[in-house]
């Protein structure tokens, strides 16, 4: 038993190698604990505030892990995708803003719940759950969305160093940069795990101040803002604006932020044998992420609000005549063929128009907020990264070694385009990473709703009818979507029957691997009928690795994983495993 997280010794973690002793198996699990190894090496006790409803002392100690997980909702990407909505549609996307932050709640919500009551995160249960094969495409996916992620940091952070710099530090300079400035941050969690959620804290708050400042600067209709927000309409919206409101919600919900998420909440000292102490966690935990999620949404807000007033319906001949009449350095980024059409804006054009526009000193504000985005979401998708790589294939890198890994990844390609295209390609990388974060959500999501769903797991802390319907709802929702995306960028690619035929293949087999998580997460909810379905040689739920109590009278072979039980004096009994040959 690995104390209050509710472990014990496993002398199979994947049900392949049964013939290891168990106290071979049992060192070999301490060994790939992710709770000691990468990023707990401490947890926060909870004090005992008596009995109240609710404790402000409990909240603090519980406070941490939400805004952490936040900072996805407030990478480079996130503030490209916000301030192109403001740009085209003005005020009129910003219901979709708050629609999008509401659901991706509801994600986190059901990420903490299941870190608090299994005390593992969703890469683990994936790990023991799903069969080999179906659990390295989860890897694989997961990990595609982390470096997709990790490109967007990289890009963010290298425009604004080259903005602050006037450049003087080229774009793939910055890149570069990136590298070492990673490893320097990652050793301050050598100072205890509240002084680095302190840091991510300040991070938040250097970004609040920065877009807010450009917000009070602007000063943007209040009555079109509070309009936009509570309105579900876009009149006068086209495939232009369309398209910028199915990328708002595929930048805002994070795909390896779920998995991210479910980890964090592992760093709190709750004892999964008192059923109080599960349920008061996730009570804490979610106010916690309504907090943290409250103050993104309005950074985002700012955001949006600030490029709906100040470039909605401007020309680039206007921009470019009020950057060359107040003397900006990077005037000429808007001096270009298209003169009399309506501008287009990136993050770098973005803060260049508010240095034309407001004076030089919203120009250099506006970068450091893109570097303090970009510096807090590469820690965190380091971290991310870690978790996910531990979890899905049971094995533990050091920290320096994964973030070398996953920083070369994401910065080759990047400083290729820096170099040889320029600032121009960078930031028009960004939207095809948003659509990439958008493809790999179903990844995350049919997951935790199969996991959180599952009476089995959770027990009394399993997701009801309505969240069954809403989540359900939610990836039906993502998948078409998704397919949307397929369709219009096949029509804007080059037309060769060879990049069709890829896409098709692609495309094919995304749809029969979501088919199979969805089949996977219905018959885990209860559909006896789909676990008789054998694909590739296995049911869907094979018998060696259901969370099912074993039943003894069916002559199967104990399963490795028994569920979170509940004793006769009310306490949650830990999730505990066995071998198949116990």
């Amino acid at each position: 038993m690995a104390g209050k997280d509710g472990h014990t010794a496993m002398s199979d973690l994947g049900g392949e190698d049964s013939g290891r002793t168990h106290g071979d198996d049992r060192t070999q699990a301490a060994a790939n604990s992710t709770a000691a190894s990468t990023y707990f090496n401490e947890r926060i006790p909870i004090p005992d505030a008596g009995n109240p409803r609710f404790s402000f002392r409990k909240l603090w100690a519980f406070t941490g892990p939400g805004f952490l997980m936040s900072i996805a909702y407030l990478d480079p990407g996130n503030v490209e995708s916000d301030l192109q909505s403001g740009a085209v549609a003005q005020f009129k996307l910003l219901w979709v803003l708050l629609a999008s932050t509401l659901l991706g709640l509801m994600l986190q919500r059901l990420a903490a719940r299941l870190g608090v009551v299994t005390g593992m995160h969703l890469a683990e249960v994936c790990y023991r759950q799903y069969p080999k094969a179906s659990r390295l495409i989860l890897w694989i996916m997961v990990e595609i969305a982390i470096i997709g992620s990790d490109m967007q940091e990289v890009i963010g952070t290298s425009i604004a160093l080259y903005i602050l710099s006037n450049g003087k530090i080229p774009l793939y300079g910055g890149v570069i940069i990136t590298i070492a400035d990673t490893f320097t941050f990652l050793l301050l969690d050598k100072y205890g795990l509240r002084k680095l959620e302190a840091f991510f804290a300040f991070l938040i708050f250097a970004m609040a101040v920065t877009f807010g400042y450009e917000y009070v600067v602007v000063a943007p209709d209040q009555g079109q803002v509070m309009k936009g927000l509570f309105v579900p309409y876009c009149g006068g919206c086209g495939p232009t604006q369309l398209m910028q409101g199915i990328a708002m919600v595929g930048a805002i919900i994070m795909p390896h932020n779920i998995y991210l998420h479910s980890a964090l909440v592992k760093s709190r000292e709750v004892d999964r044998n008192k059923k109080a102490e599960v349920r008061e966690a996730n009570f804490y935990f979610f106010i916690e992420a309504v907090i943290a999620l409250f103050v993104s949404f309005v950074i985002n807000l700012f955001v949006v609000a600030v490029f709906a007033e100040g470039l909605y319906s401007r020309t680039t001949r206007e921009i470019y005549n009020s950057c060359v009449a107040a003397g900006n350095p990077h005037a000429y980024v808007f001096d270009v063929n298209d003169t009399n059409g309506l501008v287009e804006v990136d993050i770098y054009r973005g803060g260049v128009f508010l240095g034309c526009q407001f004076g030089v000193a919203a120009m250099y504000i506006w970068a450091v907020g893109i570097l303090a985005a970009g510096q807090s979401s590469t820690m965190t998708g380091t971290y991310t990264g870690q978790f996910v790589m531990e979890g899905f294939l049971n094995l533990t890198w050091k920290r320096w070694q994964r973030v070398l890994l996953t920083r070369s990844i994401a910065i080759l390609p990047t400083i290729f385009v820096a170099i040889f295209q320029g600032i121009d390609h960078l930031t028009v990388m960004n939207d095809l990473l948003n659509v990439l974060m958008s493809l790999q959500l179903p990844f995350a999501l049919i997951p935790i709703l199969t996991f959180t769903s599952s009476p089995d797991i959770m027990e009394d802390f399993a997701n009801g009818v309505v969240m069954k319907i809403l989540a359900g709802l939610l990836a039906v929702g993502v998948i078409i979507i998704n397919l949307f995306f397929v369709v219009v960028y096949i029509q804007q690619a080059p037309a060769h029957w060879a990049i069709y035929l890829a896409v098709a293949i692609v495309v094919c087999f995304y749809i029969c691997f979501v088919i199979y998580l969805s089949l996977h997460c219905l018959a885990m909810m209860g559909a006896e009928c789909l676990k008789k379905i054998v694909i590739c040689g296995h049911t869907i739920i094979p018998r060696s690795r259901s969370l099912l109590q074993h039943n003894s009278a069916d002559g199967d072979q104990p399963t490795e994983m028994s569920p979170a039980t509940v004793s006769a004096n009310g306490s949650m009994q830990p999730l505990s495993y066995r071998s198949l040959s116990e």
